[in-house]
């Protein structure tokens, strides 16, 4: 049986009920067990990325074949979980408090992440949908980026949807519930 790849794309403002994350641990664990999908491939800079590493930080004690990789821009930066240790203790010594920090099993550098240009994120995402079989999205049609002369066309999450969409991906929107 194929091993399948599960991706993630949300707005970078959620907000994060627990009837969201029940929902959203409940699909996960569904692909983990059903459809037997064992890489979740994960972004950064959203409330809805957050939420899904940490409910697979969670279910890995349950279902510890699954893996974490990160798929990174040019200026992110993931913590490898053989890392994990190191960096909290730097970081609680600067921040005197105990800080714990997220971790991915692998990162995975795609072709195009030192030579993006300004919206690498858009590439990012493009190749997270391509090495995917399932696509997890929190997209709201309406949702407008709280940044000047932006509209919902080019949102990175609409243009990740619209490619997803294309690509004839399985996509689930958590948004719709």
């Amino acid at each position: 049986m194929k091993i399948k790849s599960c991706c993630f794309i949300g707005h970078r403002n959620v907000e994060i009920t627990e009837e969201l994350k029940a929902e959203v641990k409940n699909y996960i664990e569904y692909l983990i067990k059903e459809e037997n999908v064992k890489n979740f491939l994960i972004g950064s800079r959203s409330n809805f990325n957050y939420l899904c590493h940490s409910i697979l930080e969670e279910l890995k004690e349950k279902f510890p074949s699954i893996k974490l990789i990160a798929y990174e821009c040019k200026s992110e930066a993931a913590i490898l979980k053989s890392e994990k240790r190191k960096w909290e203790k730097i970081f609680s010594e600067m921040e005197n408090k105990d800080v714990s920090v997220l971790c991915v099993d692998e990162i995975h550098e795609y072709k195009n992440k030192y030579t993006s240009g300004k919206a690498a994120y858009i590439e990012r995402n493009q190749a997270m949908i391509d090495d995917s079989d399932f696509c997890l999205f929190y997209f709201d049609k309406d949702y407008i980026p709280l940044k000047k002369n932006f509209s919902i066309s080019n949102s990175g999450t609409a243009i990740a949807y619209i490619y997803a969409e294309r690509k004839k991906k399985i996509i689930k929107n958590f948004f719709d519930n």
